[in-house]
Parts: structure tokens; sequence; C-alpha cells
């Protein structure tokens, strides 16, 4: 059976696991903040057989800009070296998909804490699991009308919730050994950065290509 690494930097979170079809092989997860470089890769190496895989998934984000980055430079430098496919996911997904278990709700809302004070929010039917709106920053009074769910997962879910006035906050991070409960649709992203969002810092190439002052 293919056995597939997942890693998942994305967020404050730092989560690898070894899974094969629906069964999980192994798995380490920490909630580090910050630090995911320093971690990562020994976390790897500790799965059996150094976590040596036929495929990796990755978090593409949104979340942590310097998370998002760690995770795929892992995943893209592991896959050249090993001559195996990468493939993305979105920490919203995998989220929603562990948060099956917890409710029998027909859709939830997924919110994670962003820059700038904002909130990263998007919604998910349940049975099937398929995102019903696109991923959005909001402020969080926009992200509370924007989420209408009464259940909402995720760093974010109890601001989105205070903000609303009322519903059910569930503090949530995503954890790599979920991913194997993911349908396929929602493993098959690039494995480019979904930031959510503009970056704050701007490339030389950006710069280059803005229009001149006037």
């Amino acid at each position: 059976m293919t056995h597939i690494l997942v890693i998942d930097t994305a967020t404050a979170a730092c989560s690898v696991a070894l899974i094969a079809g629906d069964a999980l092989i192994a798995e380490s997860h920490e909630v580090v903040g910050r630090g995911h470089a320093e971690r990562l890769m020994p976390m790897i190496a500790a799965l059996p057989e150094g976590g040596r895989a036929d495929a990796i998934w990755v978090d593409c984000g949104p979340g942590s800009f310097t998370g998002i980055r760690v995770g795929l430079a892992a995943a893209r430098a592991l896959g050249l070296g090993w001559g195996i496919p990468v493939h993305g996911y979105s920490s919203t997904a995998l989220i929603a998909v562990a948060a099956q278990a917890d409710c029998e709700d027909p859709a939830i809302g997924i919110a994670l804490i962003g820059g700038h004070g904002e909130l990263f929010v998007q919604r998910y039917a349940t049975r099937p699991l398929e995102p019903l709106t696109a991923l959005a920053s909001l402020p969080p009074a926009a992200a509370a009308d924007a989420v209408p769910d009464r259940l909402v997962f995720g760093s974010g879910a109890a601001q989105l919730i205070a903000a609303r006035g009322h519903g059910d906050g569930r503090d949530r991070l995503p954890r790599a050994a979920d991913a194997r409960r993911l349908p396929p649709g929602l493993t098959a992203l690039p494995p480019s950065p979904l930031y959510g969002r503009a970056a704050d810092a701007k490339t030389a190439a950006d710069l280059a290509a803005a229009p001149a002052p006037r």
C-alpha cells in the first residue's frame, strides 16, 4: 500500500505523520508556536524508516507565512531527493475533516487567527466534506457575518464567536494524522503557498512592477 508522509507546519502546531490509506502508521505532533524549522526534520527522521514514503502531502496554508514556507521547503526538498510526488492541502480542510467526528451539523465554520487582527475563515459542508465558500481574510465583525454556522472550529473560533455573540467556538489546530481522512479532491493542491491574504513585505519584483508615484 502507498505510504504518504504528511507535513503540517502552517500554524502553531508542528505535526508530521506517516499514513497508508486510512491507517495511521506513526505520528508526531507538537504545539511549538515558533521554531518549526528546528523541529520539523528531527520529527520526520524519528518516523519509521525516517519518514520515507511514496508521496508527500503538505499543508499549504493559510496560517503563518514562515510556517507555511518551512513546510513547503521541506516537502519539496524531500520530494526531489526521494523522487516522489508532492501534493498540497489546506489547513482549513484538515481542521474541518477532524471536526466531523465532533458534530452532526450539516455545515461548520473554520476560523484561524490571521495577521493584522483579521481571521482566515471558510465554511464547509460536513457530509460529504466539501468547501461551501472560498477562503477569506476578514476583520472579526465581517468574519462573524460571513460564517453563520453554529459550530466554528480553529484557533480563531473563540474570537469569531465573541464578535457574533452566539454559537459554539472550539479551539483546534491542524494535526497531520487527520489527513488520512481527507477526500481525494482536497489533497490535490499544488505545493505552493496559500497565504489567504497579500504578503506584507514587498519583493524587488513587486516594487519594480508597481506604478511610479505621481
